[in-house]
């Protein structure tokens, strides 16, 4: 059941008929710099500008998302696996740089309308005038950044660790008596 559902996930975010243009998919890695300087922007500001997107984070040191990341790097034509990798709709984009952050928002605003994006450079136009004011009134809109494919975290099964104690426990104070036996 568990690989049924990784394997519809991961074909609805590599088909591209399947991701509309405003949804946003950055592979990345946690010891990324540029990787870090990607979600920052887009957590910061394009979350901001345009809220209807919705921003998908998957992490490439996830053996779990490896087949997404591969499958991305192919359909992108890229000749390597670097990242951040960001597939917006039908554009690719390899790396991070703040010089890209208009390419960005244009391959986001192809799938918008011309309302949304009159929105969006308003809120841009807000943002620049009191960043951190705007983000505290608009704090909502950073939900929508999803992390892909992380597993839960197992919880430690303390019923086992008390079996072992107790286990060693026995075996200690055997070796005592028999220990004890010995010197009498």
């Amino acid at each position: 059941m568990k690989k049924t559902l990784l394997f519809a996930a991961h074909a609805a975010l590599v088909f591209m008929g399947a991701a509309g243009a405003t949804d946003v998919r950055l592979f990345y890695s946690p010891s990324c710099p540029h990787c870090h300087h990607a979600r920052d922007f887009f957590a910061q500001q394009m979350m901001y500008e345009y809220p209807d997107i919705e921003i998908i984070n998957i992490n490439v040191m996830d053996n779990n998302n490896m087949p997404l990341f591969r499958d991305a790097v192919t359909k992108c034509k890229f000749d390597n696996g670097g990242v951040p990798v960001i597939v917006v709709g039908e554009k690719c984009f390899q790396g991070y740089a703040d010089f890209m952050q208009d390419d960005l928002r244009r391959a986001v605003e192809s799938g918008m309308t011309d309302d949304q994006i009159q929105a969006a450079a308003a809120v841009r136009s807000a943002m620049t005038r009191d960043a951190d004011g705007y983000r505290t009134q608009h704090t909502g809109r950073v939900a929508k950044m999803a992390e892909f494919g992380t597993a839960p975290q197992k919880k430690t099964d303390n019923g086992s660790m008390t079996y072992w104690y107790v286990l060693m426990a026995a075996l200690v104070m055997g070796l005592v008596v028999v220990l004890g036996r010995r010197r009498k």
